[in-house]
């Protein structure tokens, strides 16, 4: 497979990503024929995802270049919440439906304590968005202190892991609780808790995980990285981040009219090297390696080290607002085990079962399981 067609297929997974995923069930503009082949394909009786992606792909590989590029520029709006507020929710598809498939986990706390019944809850927590609100500098994505509280109580009763796009280092500066299990770079950068927690399973379990799957892409990251630096510079607003495995450019504080320029900055480094992949986020674009690991592979090689893997006595959580965070949710539906709860307060295509608007919603929910934990301890009835 050439450079090109690699960069051709993210594009196309991204359009699609942004179009179905990230914005549901909103369409971006059919501005070029790659997004015309996504309103084409949304049109279609029964038509699936999959579908859409394979007739979106065909569209990029007839539309030429500067299709190519204004898919990314589609992309990288249906990724902006302002962008995804000012779409339109078709009858079939109102918020008051995607409510029903997808309940408050606060309204709905006691159908998932009951679901624990007897197991092990094991909880996951993504950071930006989830922990913390979202915000314009990435280094001031800092978690209030009684945010800070409700993790560490949770951690005293449940295994609990932060999985984070961000590099794991920056991860625990922001958290600071050694008790943790962290999975910075979208997992693949995984370290336990110094100490073995009292809850870890001694049957088949291992040492607290020390992983990193990507560590001999390491060099080729940081010269990306320095690359990526000198070639975006004179974008404004535009900024990148050393996330250790994976490269980020965040484009929240670059204005519309220069997306397009900066996507295409960031392919030019990128096309050449092929064992790269550029996958996005909320208002960023990630370079990571092509290597088969994300979010769901860390969360199953966390349930594994604590001793849990193929157990029926235990119940996964997973928090997150991010399309990176589907992987996971993914992982937790396919295994027909488990609770994902994505963060959002608007309605997106997703495997989570349950949802939250917000940081603070997450707070409260963290805080009230451990308020039932405490009490079904005392043996005393649920509130």
């Amino acid at each position: 497979m050439t450079n090109q067609n690699v960069i051709v297929q993210e594009m196309g997974m991204a359009v699609v990503a942004a179009a179905v995923a990230n914005s549901y069930p909103c369409l971006p503009p059919r501005s070029c024929g790659a997004t015309a082949a996504v309103a084409a394909a949304s049109a279609g009786v029964g038509g699936s995802a999959m579908s859409m992606k394979k007739r979106l792909l065909s569209s990029l590989e007839l539309s030429g270049t500067g299709s190519r590029v204004n898919a990314w520029v589609e992309s990288m709006k249906a990724s902006s919440p302002t962008h995804a507020k000012a779409c339109a929710i078709d009858d079939l598809n109102t918020a008051s439906a995607w409510m029903r498939k997808h309940p408050s986990a606060l309204s709905k706390l006691e159908q998932i304590v009951s679901a624990s019944k007897g197991k092990q809850i094991v909880m996951f927590l993504d950071y930006d968005g989830t922990l913390s609100p979202i915000v314009d500098d990435p280094d001031s994505a800092f978690m209030s202190e009684s945010m800070r509280a409700a993790v560490r109580d949770v951690a005293s009763y449940f295994p609990t892991a932060i999985v984070s796009g961000r590099c794991r280092d920056k991860v625990y500066d922001f958290v600071k609780l050694t008790e943790l299990y962290y999975a910075g770079s979208h997992g693949m950068d995984i370290k336990g808790p110094a100490k073995t927690p009292k809850y870890k399973k001694s049957k088949g379990s291992k040492a607290a995980p020390n992983h990193q799957p990507a560590s001999e892409f390491l060099p080729m990251i940081e010269e990306v990285y320095r690359r990526l630096v000198e070639t975006t510079k004179s974008t404004p607003g535009a900024r990148v981040e050393n996330n250790k495995f994976c490269a980020s450019v965040h484009f929240r504080c670059v204005d519309e009219k220069y997306w397009s320029d900066l996507a295409d900055k960031v392919k030019s480094v990128i096309k050449e090297y092929p064992m790269l992949r550029i996958t996005q986020g909320r208002k960023v674009l990630e370079i990571r390696p092509t290597i088969k690991w994300d979010k769901g592979k860390a969360l199953e090689f966390l349930l594994e080290s604590l001793g849990f893997a193929d157990c029926s006595d235990v119940l996964p959580v997973y928090i997150g607002d991010d399309r990176t965070d589907e992987d996971a949710f993914k992982v937790l539906s396919d295994r027909g085990q488990g609770i994902g709860i994505l963060v959002t307060k608007n309605p997106k295509e997703t495997k989570a079962s349950y949802s939250l608007k917000e940081p603070a919603e997450v707070m409260d929910f963290l805080t009230r399981l451990v308020d039932w934990k405490r009490l079904t301890l005392n043996d005393e009835p649920i509130v």
